[in-house]
């Protein structure tokens, strides 16, 4: 569907209006207010990001991975979790006890509309990544800011999409490695870490899980395009 046929079918307001946002170079997503993903409907606004089908593939990936690794009600983590498109989606679809935290409290008001609007129960918490946390969770989910401040990115992008969201220091391998020195306090004996990556960023990450984490299996995989685009991390 072209951004003017979402706009037709889905806008409620002037189209006319609605039109001339679009041609000014605002997300078609933003206009409407709202965008599905992994087949459910999520509210979006200029504070969060807009979900990509990407992390519908991480979603798909991580699904399937725990279904293979535990045979219990699992607690799960999502770290910066925006619009709460991961969160939501994983509780939807794993019988879990599922928290959500984001450092942008517009992020996390955006996120809890979206548990209430499809019906789930997660615990969401206004929070830098696992900064003072006590608590324990078979699974770590993070789809981080991982942009490179003077990597080029498209003008819709970078003109629309708030930037705490985006960038991330060290090359965009920042939030990993804070995740990742973290993750042994919060993460039970068997236990799943899953990271949505920038497509260059796979062997660093890697070699960040090996320094910070002892007895785990590390794979990378490809996104539909062909991108290393994906992180898990599994303990042995």
């Amino acid at each position: 569907m072209t951004d003017f046929e979402y706009l037709k079918k889905y806008y409620e307001g002037s189209f006319e209006e609605a039109l001339e946002k679009l041609e000014s170079g605002i997300p078609v997503q933003y206009i409407v207010g709202n965008v599905d993903f992994y087949g459910l409907n999520f509210y979006v606004n200029k504070n969060v990001l807009i979900p990509r089908f990407e992390t519908e593939e991480l979603i798909e990936k991580t699904i399937k991975r725990i279904k293979n690794k535990f045979n219990k009600k699992i607690d799960i983590i999502d770290l910066g979790t925006g619009s709460g498109c991961i969160a939501v989606s994983l509780k939807k679809n794993v019988d879990c006890n599922m928290t959500a935290i984001d450092i942008s409290l517009s992020a996390i008001r955006i996120a809890k509309s979206n548990a209430i609007k499809n019906n789930v129960e997660i615990n969401f918490l206004q929070r830098n990544m696992l900064n003072n946390n006590d608590s324990l969770y078979d699974v770590i989910i993070s789809n981080p800011p991982y942009i490179a401040y003077d990597e080029e990115i498209m003008d819709i992008v970078k003109n629309n999409e708030p930037h705490l969201a985006l960038f991330a220091d060290d090359n965009g391998l920042k939030l990993y490695e804070e995740i990742l020195m973290k993750a042994k306090y919060n993460l039970k004996k068997d236990f799943l870490i899953a990271f949505e990556i920038g497509y260059t960023q796979g062997k660093a990450i890697k070699e960040m899980s090996i320094k910070y984490l002892e007895n785990i299996n590390v794979d990378i995989e490809k996104d539909l395009q062909g991108k290393d685009r994906f992180v898990f991390i599994t303990s042995k």
